[in-house]
């Protein structure tokens, strides 16, 4: 739809999988499914972690605010893309826009936070386990959860005012399912010099280094399991940086498929996909991969069913 350029505008159309109009209603109940095993799943994390004493570690306590973030990243998309697909004519107003932007913004800096958080913690806990209770403490743990918010309040006010301060005249058509940067930019009037600037400085700083940084931290482990002597001792400490790993490995490979190609080469279908795996399908495998694959997870969920099954 392109209106007057001369014109305002003050709301989008979202075109979202409307090319798939006989997978519409599949796709609302596979989404609909998907969504909700992301918040029993990482409700389940964090009552877990709050209810289980044994739970009470760093770790943890990085986890369950992770597993928070998840809730509400996922819950800032899903919902309206839910409501989309079953409208035959799905709008969004210019302020729900900036609103969703900012909030996809804002938890995704968070999680990447987070994650960086929970490798240093892996790292102190393997490479300096003398330390790790001077390095753990509550109170820097308290102060590297309330910089990751922080961060992401910071990001998201800036990311969304420079994006939205720019003119938007004519052309309101989003050629995807959430008001993401790369589609929003491109219905702009004008240079997106400042908008893309935004986003390479915000892909540098919250992807790139946080990434880097836990490639360093998980460089030092490398080293020190190699220096352990037996096979099962090896085994044991890798064990408990295994499931941090597998996470990193999908929140960050899918983040930076979907920001780091190159623009020329990139199709609005394509750019769907890769969207729809790391704001719907990723935050699914967080409770899985740390219920399965972690003994004082499973420890504490048999606990805890044994306290309300067969107490008096």
């Amino acid at each position: 739809m392109v209106g007057d350029n001369d014109t305002a505008v003050t709301e989008f159309i979202l075109l979202g999988f409307s090319g798939f109009c006989s997978l519409q209603v599949p796709l609302f109940w596979g989404v609909l499914c998907i969504y909700m095993v992301t918040l029993l799943g990482n409700s389940l994390i964090i009552i877990l972690t709050l209810a289980d004493p044994v739970l009470h570690s760093p770790m943890y306590f990085f986890l369950r605010h992770f597993s928070l973030v998840e809730i509400l990243y996922t819950t800032t998309i899903v919902p309206r893309m839910l409501a989309d697909l079953m409208s035959t004519h799905p709008t969004i107003p210019l302020v729900s826009c900036f609103t969703q932007l900012y909030f996809f913004s804002f938890f995704g800096v968070i999680e990447c936070c987070l994650l960086t958080a929970m490798a240093y913690d892996r790292y102190a806990a393997i490479c300096r386990p003398l330390h790790y209770t001077t390095l753990m403490k509550q109170r820097a743990c308290n102060c590297m959860v309330g910089a990751s918010y922080l961060m992401g309040v910071i990001t998201g006010t800036i990311h969304s005012i420079c994006i939205f301060s720019l003119p938007f005249h004519g052309a309101n058509t989003i050629h995807h399912y959430m008001c993401d940067v790369m589609p929003v930019l491109r219905l702009v009037t004008g240079s997106t010099f400042t908008g893309e600037v935004g986003k390479l400085i915000i892909t540098i700083f919250f992807i790139v280094t946080p990434f880097l940084l836990i490639v360093t931290s998980y460089a030092c482990i490398l080293v020190t399991i190699l220096g352990v002597s037996t096979s099962q001792g090896r085994r044991k400490v890798f064990s408990t940086c295994s499931s941090h790993l597998f996470v990193v490995i999908l929140f960050f490979g899918s983040a930076t498929v979907a920001y780091l190609r190159p623009e020329s080469g990139s199709s609005l279908d394509t750019d769907q996909i890769y969207a729809f795996f790391y704001t719907v399908v990723t935050p699914t495998f967080n409770p899985f991969v740390y219920t399965l694959r972690n003994k004082e997870v499973t420890g504490a969920m048999r606990r805890l069913m044994h306290r309300f099954l067969w107490s008096p």
